[in-house]
């Protein structure tokens, strides 16, 4: 695997003056330090314990959602056997309640697995952004808590650009760029651990028998530890395999889009397209093909010059008032 050395790096931030240029960067970079001054960073190096009590300062009633997996998974997030179901189970718990098992399971060899997955900062602990935050001019992110002991995360994307801030513990991630998609052997789309389809490679002990294009996909690896305090910015689609290296873990999360929200979802486009074009005759699969290179991909709209700007409609410049009019109509064509 490449190592960190590979990555670009900025060693001198502070989480109101990030470089404009991270928030459109098209590869990861690490930022060190970002966070150190942060409250929440300061008591996690003192001891999972002062961590929590900082935590709670903020807490509320609201239980949070909870993977909960036997010492025999060893931390993955995974499927069982056969696919039929996931290899842990879904439990809901106070911070207080979660607070108590963590710490208890400080320093267990064998120890279950528990990972509190993306839950929203304003909503779970209001009142922490006040004391620990970044400065986004341009975006409104979404800002969420990870938290909980050794936990391995598979591979998988997001279509949000995300900057990813280790607040205790370490993290270690593997990155692939977008194109390693055919070699990451990618998982089943409409059933997911989390949302998102996954590599099915365990890369701790990766099978080169079954899985043998994982090879090719390591060679464009780029690997890299987040100690308390630092950073990294994963840009929109990147590949990302986490760890949580020690039995206490704490990262804050920023996602955003960097296109408008009115353009829905491309993963809800994706799925349709699946639905309604992948099991096509291969004659009527190619012209449909031909027909979304003409009017998705084709560069500036080169081929829509010969309508009338008033006659576009979709296929001219996108506002929200014509996205939401053509979302209204596709969301009641589905529902028939």
């Amino acid at each position: 695997m490449a190592s960190k050395s590979n990555l670009q790096q900025i060693l001198e931030c502070s989480p109101d003056n990030i470089p404009k240029e991270v928030f459109t960067s098209d590869s990861p970079i690490l930022i060190k330090n970002l966070i150190q001054s942060w409250p929440s960073v300061i008591a996690s190096k003192k001891s999972p314990v002062e961590s929590l009590e900082y935590l709670k300062k903020f807490g509320n009633d609201e239980l949070y959602t909870v993977f909960f997996g036997e010492p025999e998974i060893n931390g993955r997030v995974f499927y069982n056997n056969d696919c039929s179901d996931f290899n842990f189970q879904v439990l809901g718990s106070s911070l207080n309640q979660l607070s108590s098992v963590l710490t208890k399971h400080v320093g267990d060899d064998n120890a279950p697995m528990i990972y509190v997955g993306s839950s929203m900062v304003d909503k779970w602990l209001p009142g922490f952004r006040a004391e620990n935050d970044i400065v986004f001019d341009d975006y409104d992110p979404l800002v969420s808590i990870w938290m909980g002991n050794k936990s391995r995360i598979p591979a998988h994307y997001d279509f949000a650009s995300n900057i990813a801030c280790c607040v205790a513990g370490k993290r270690r991630f593997t990155l692939f760029p977008p194109e390693e998609l055919e070699n990451l052997y990618v998982g089943p789309v409409d059933f997911t651990p989390a949302g998102q389809s996954i590599s099915m490679v365990d890369f701790l002990n990766p099978d080169f028998d079954k899985f043998p294009k994982f090879r090719k996909a390591l060679e464009s690896a780029l690997v890299v530890e987040l100690e308390p305090g630092d950073a990294l910015m994963i840009p929109s689609m990147w590949w990302h395999h986490v760890e949580a290296l020690e039995d206490f873990n704490i990262l804050v999360n920023y996602w955003w889009r960097n296109s408008p929200t009115f353009m829905g979802s491309p993963q809800d486009a994706l799925e349709h397209a699946i639905i309604g074009l992948r099991d096509l005759p291969d004659d009527q699969r190619q012209i449909w093909k031909n027909l979304f290179d003409h009017y998705v991909f084709s560069p500036d709209n080169e081929n829509f010059e010969h309508i009338p700007d008033n006659a576009k409609g979709i296929l001219g410049k996108l506002s929200k008032v014509i996205a939401e009019d053509r979302m209204q109509r596709l969301s009641k064509k589905l529902k028939r």
